[in-house]
């Protein structure tokens, strides 16, 4: 057998609980894929978006209405042996490629504060932009659920606010485009699984400014998604509950227990009407 087609019937066969049916799960609640959808993958060349490719390409083939699907490799400035990584391993999935340029690390190297931000909004400009030239109404991500959950910790803690990672976005750049994360609620742990079981090495992290700066410092171990990760780690060993609920808190939003929240150029404060209870 192929080893494409053994990666892909891994997914639904050994992994179909833990991976199948929570990326059908998400893109059905949260209703993400919809009939006549042109959907770019984009595919960083990691473990997440190597399976978000071959989960849309399987759902692509028995879906009850039809959609289409271009994958595409931006690259911003991998090496030459990363980016045939990718190709290769693109090759060995079935996965047909489409690779569009852009020399974005080379531009936010010379970026003292905050090149990783910089970075991550080019590159989402880059990939709506290459995807509306590619004829697609949507761009899709591979961020999974503990992203989700690592993002409502980091705002509360960091950022003093309560956000999440949305499942879906409409563009505020690019009318008519849409962003969607189909592995929303599969977790990391079987994506690595799934990973392990296949014989599969993919990209970690490709990023020129991380590499050429690890001598300087750690820049993994001092960022803040990793003691998210650490955190969680914490949680779940004094209950398995914890994530779900951390996951699921953002959907159940108690506005008679807050003390304010704002929407658009809104904002409430529980003062406002208190006195007219």
């Amino acid at each position: 057998m192929e080893k494409h087609i053994e990666v892909e019937r891994s997914i639904i066969k050994k992994y179909r609980k833990d991976i199948w049916k929570r990326f059908i799960a998400g893109i059905n609640e949260y209703e993400m894929i919809k009939e006549g959808d042109k959907i770019a993958v984009c595919i960083s060349g990691g473990k997440d978006s190597m399976l978000l490719a071959k989960c849309i390409q399987h759902l692509q083939r028995h879906s009850d209405f039809p959609f289409e699907a271009k994958y595409m490799v931006l690259d911003p400035g991998y090496s030459k042996e990363n980016l045939q990584r990718i190709i290769d391993n693109a090759a060995l999935l079935d996965i047909p490629i489409e690779i569009c340029d852009a020399n974005i690390f080379d531009y936010v190297a010379d970026i003292e504060q905050s090149p990783c931000y910089m970075c991550a909004r080019m590159r989402r400009g880059h990939l709506y932009k290459n995807a509306k030239l590619l004829g697609c109404n949507k761009i899709a991500l591979g961020h999974h659920f503990d992203d989700v959950i690592e993002t409502i910790l980091l705002s509360m803690i960091y950022g003093a606010e309560i956000k999440t990672m949305m499942p879906k976005l409409h563009s505020t750049n690019f009318e008519g485009m849409e962003l969607i994360r189909p592995l929303y609620m599969v977790r990391e742990a079987d994506i690595i699984a799934w990973t392990r079981y296949n014989g599969l090495e993919f990209l970690q992290c490709a990023c020129k400014f991380t590499r050429e700066n690890q001598e300087q410092s750690d820049l993994e171990t001092q960022s803040k998604r990793k003691e998210m990760k650490e955190l969680i780690s914490r949680f779940r060993k004094i209950n398995s509950n914890i994530e779900m609920n951390i996951f699921r808190s953002v959907h159940n939003v108690n506005l008679e227990t807050v003390i304010g929240y704002r929407k658009g150029d809104i904002k409430y404060n529980f003062l406002d009407d208190y006195d007219d209870r």
